[in-house]
């Protein structure tokens, strides 16, 4: 696997992690009982830490991606391995 491939597909996987991570762990202003700014949405996180998203971001996607590389290396689950519907009909020599 080339490194490109290798940078792309753990950005891939980061970017998912991040959307997995941010949920967790979030306090509103209510929740948390601080007073709202005037305007301010209800769904505002009341002690947003971006660095301990990134963090835990970094730390999911490289467990993640280390996972796929070893299948990769390895060839644990191939394409064979996902097929759960059998072999398709053969469209071309049957008529």
């Amino acid at each position: 696997m080339r490194w490109t491939s290798i940078i792309a597909i753990y950005v891939l996987f980061w970017v998912l992690s991040a959307f997995c991570i941010m949920p967790f762990g979030v306090r509103t202003h209510d929740e948390a009982g601080i007073d709202k700014i005037p305007g301010q949405a209800d769904s505002a996180p009341a002690d947003f830490r971006p660095g301990r998203i990134v963090r835990r971001t970094t730390l999911l996607s490289l467990l993640l991606f280390g996972l796929y590389y070893a299948n990769y290396v390895k060839g644990w689950i191939g394409p064979d391995d996902l097929n759960f519907f059998g072999k398709p009909p053969d469209l071309a020599g049957g008529r």
